[in-house]
């Protein structure tokens, strides 16, 4: 499985700020790359807020993998973007 380089909460800003954008999805930049690189870190906090609420896995995500790990994943996730 392939491991970004980028942070969790830097891959959920940009994609909020891509989703408000772009005219791939509801804005009507047709080209919001360099658009999403001056304005994903206005979307930090968002994507903080998406993280904590992830902390807590579904009754299918806990079907198929292991909670107690997911919930060690994105709290490092929290912790290493916060720092």
């Amino acid at each position: 499985m392939p491991v970004s380089s980028m942070s969790a909460v830097e891959r959920i800003a940009r994609v909020i700020a891509g989703q408000q954008l772009s005219a791939n999805a509801d804005g009507i930049d047709p080209s919001a790359s360099s658009a999403v690189d001056m304005e994903w870190e206005s979307h930090v906090d968002d994507a903080y807020a998406i993280l904590r609420t992830l902390r807590e896995p579904d009754a299918a995500m806990a079907a198929v993998g292991d909670p107690e790990i997911w919930e060690r994943m994105i709290s490092a996730a929290i912790e290493t973007a916060s720092a």
